[in-house]
């Protein structure tokens, strides 16, 4: 794992190694064992690299690395496990002469030949070298998809000045670009983090009101764009090509796959959509055989994502996900898997108990850290440079917890993430529906008139019906029957498909757009742009409800949440973190299975449980699903309640200019009060204020 950065400036750079060295240093948590630069002061352009050592320790592995035939100059993130494969059949091709005579290289699209690959002498065994050989011998898109892996890679053509910019299918590893400076100076930048691109001379980019307003819906800013105007994300599975000279101009709104700006194109390399298709034509309905594939396939998975020069180990929550990885690791291991958890001091909040059973029946190498409140809430001033744009998933800092501890015995780990996705497991995927079909045979109006009925009854009143009927008793001090109904009734009045009723589920404000203000102050100048959430659905494999939000959670929810907030909390405390269930194959696989397959009755991830259920008893698993929650509720209400009243004050959010101060200053009395449980829209703009501050630091009260 690594980090990389360059830029591409219109004018010549006198000073370019210092500039970008400048910039790979802004990212050097995510690569402290080495750093290196390449610059081509003549054309202006530079990359940069921060390494840390994974494959190949030694001085071989150094980047920015060239190709044998010194055409070729490339920084890369990640990892390409499957690369000694790749190696073969570059030494096959090589061997055979099938690279053929011809010595320019064939370009990112064709199968093709590059007579410099067949001179190609080994340097090291790193994945990088065999990238770099692959791109002379097939082209970039060719070789892309021969790799099994995670990457984010930048690709200088010395010949056609051609600079190429990849991501992997899912999106593990992060890659930014746009544009900075002004006239002569501007240049197009790029790299791992916004860290980077900011340390370039110049960066002025203002907030980018639209993106902001996406941010408080969905809790992170989705790709294609950043928080910045004119900076954008790569999307997964896509490559961006600039040919010849960048454009001097930033685009209005970021490039779509398919689209082009003068020199930059973007196109997808990969899709989920065709992979869901492919699935749907290719079904596998037998069940015997759907668990032996699964099975199979993961076990390979598991094997390839295990090598490493360097210690390594596994998360392990004690759930589905997290059990299935620890297992199969374990049984291919000839010793303990070293596993991790945190455990947690407050009440209700505590997993270990269910990670310390699987690990004694696996009989792995257990570590537990025991969190605090207080140490909690001291990672909260590091989060707006650990994300460095605004990110609400509150269980980001529980997740850097869990990985400072593993940091301390490896320097990889396994995780489960995206287990849910893939396999149904998120509790919306069966409540959903269900409500869903209880309600709709209502005509609108009727539903409206239902929905105006709840929300006229108080949550107080609502809460004293659940008292009396022996539910809804609350937590963190709020009495929930009260406030999921009232949530419900708001739902009820707007919703009119489950396609509408999903995007609610996933929208932590329901009008973000309402809440952003203008440049000029007022309210209503801005428009919610669409996100990926709006693309077409595949043309069949994703009918039915479940599978709908499946696929619109892989392609939103797992990227842009789940795979950010592990690869920045990891990457804080340079622990490289690896996702056996992304590997495309096991994806792939899962889109074949029916939907019974995955969600059988109030069971989520049958298929994964029947795989696990051979290595770790039932009964050790089959609890209710619980996130990685921490109570920021309730430290809200108590030692954060200084920090967030400075930061949501009216004349602070007045003087700032972008949030109306009214409905965030209304949620806060209502969560202060305990009549709303508010904690997680109320975080969203916490968050976002700490990270406009760039202060972040919580005054804690020592009283939890």
């Amino acid at each position: 794992m690594c980090g990389l950065t360059g830029f591409w400036s219109l004018a010549s750079q006198s000073n370019g190694d210092g500039l970008v060295a400048r910039m790979a240093n802004a990212i050097v948590h995510r690569g402290p064992d080495d750093a290196g630069t390449w610059v081509d002061e003549s054309v202006g352009m530079a990359l940069g690299h921060r390494r840390l050592a994974v494959i190949d320790l030694s001085s071989a592995g150094h980047q920015p690395m060239q190709s044998a035939s010194g055409r070729h100059v490339m920084v890369f993130n990640g990892e390409v496990y499957n690369h000694l494969e790749i190696r073969a059949e570059v030494d096959g091709r090589r061997r055979a002469g099938v690279a053929g005579v011809d010595s320019r290289f064939r370009g990112n699209d064709g199968e093709g030949g590059n007579g410099g690959a067949l001179g190609v002498h080994w340097r090291g065994h790193s994945d990088t070298a065999t990238l770099l050989a692959a791109f002379e011998c097939w082209g970039v898109e060719a070789t892309l998809r021969r790799c099994v892996g995670m990457f984010a890679i930048a690709l200088w053509d010395r010949q056609t000045h051609t600079l190429t910019l990849a991501r992997d299918r899912f999106g593990e590893k992060p890659l930014y670009y746009g544009w900075v400076g002004r006239g002569a100076e501007r240049a197009f930048v790029f790299g791992s983090e916004l860290n980077a691109l900011k340390a370039y001379p110049g960066f002025d980019a203002p907030v980018c009101r639209q993106a902001l307003a996406q941010y408080l819906r969905f809790m992170y800013v989705p790709a294609p764009r950043s928080i910045y105007e004119g900076i954008f994300k790569l999307e997964p599975g896509c490559l961006l090509t600039v040919q010849g000279r960048p454009p001097a101009e930033a685009p209005a709104r970021p490039l779509r796959p398919g689209q082009t700006l003068g020199s930059v194109a973007v196109k997808r390399w990969w899709s989920l959509a065709d992979a869901v298709e492919a699935g749907a034509r290719n079904p596998v309905t037998d069940e015997a055989e759907a668990l032996r594939l699964l099975e199979e396939q993961l076990n390979q998975a598991v094997s390839l994502q295990s090598l490493a020069d360097v210690p390594l180990g596994a998360f392990l929550s004690g759930g589905v996900d997290s059990s299935t990885i620890v297992a199969l690791m374990q049984r291919q291991s000839s010793r303990p898997v070293k596993t991790f958890t945190i455990g947690f001091d407050e009440a209700g909040f505590d997993e270990s108990p269910h990670a310390l059973a699987v690990a004694r029946h696996l009989g792995t190498e257990h570590h537990e850290m025991r969190v605090s409140a207080q140490m909690a809430q001291d990672v909260i001033p590091r989060l707006p440079h650990m994300y460095d744009e605004p990110f609400a998933d509150s269980s980001q800092i529980p997740t850097h917890l869990v990985c400072q501890a593993a940091r301390q015995q490896v320097t990889v780990a396994l995780s489960g993430d995206a287990g849910d996705e893939l396999f149904g497991g998120y509790n919306r995927y069966f409540w959903g529906p269900r409500i869903w079909h209880r309600l709709s045979w209502l005509p609108m109006p009727a539903r409206q008139m239902l929905g105006h009925a709840m929300a006229a009854m108080s949550i107080p009143a609502w809460d004293a019906v659940g008292k009396t009927l022996g539910v809804g008793s609350g937590t963190d001090g709020v009495a929930r029957l009260g406030d999921k109904l009232h949530k419900l009734a708001a739902r009820l009045q707007t919703v009119r498909n489950m396609d509408d009723l999903y995007r609610s589920l996933v929208s932590e404000w329901q009008d973000p757009a309402s809440l952003v203000l203008g440049p000029d102050g007022q309210q209503g100048h801005v428009l919610e742009p669409v996100s990926l959430l709006d693309d077409p659905m595949p043309a069949q494999g994703a009918e039915a409800e479940q599978l709908r939000m499946m696929y619109r959670d892989a392609m939103s929810y797992l990227p842009d949440d789940i795979l950010c907030k592990v690869d920045r909390a990891a990457m804080a405390c340079s622990l490289e973190t690896r996702v056996p269930f992304l590997d495309h194959r096991v994806a792939e696989l899962a889109w074949r299975l029916p939907l019974d397959m995955k969600v059988r009755g109030n069971t989520g991830k049958w298929a994964l449980r029947q795989v696990l259920y051979k290595h770790v008893p039932r009964q050790l698993i089959e609890r209710p699903k619980a996130g990685f929650a921490i109570p920021v509720g309730r430290w809200l209400r108590g030692s954060l309640r200084s920090w967030a009243e400075d930061l949501l004050s009216d004349q602070r959010l007045q003087k700032q200019g972008y949030l109306d101060p009214g409905p965030i200053r209304q949620r806060w009395a209502e969560h202060l009060n305990g009549t709303r449980d508010h904690a997680s829209s109320l975080w969203a703009v916490l968050m976002f204020q700490s990270w406009l501050s760039g202060q972040g630091t919580p005054q804690v009260s020592r009283q939890s």
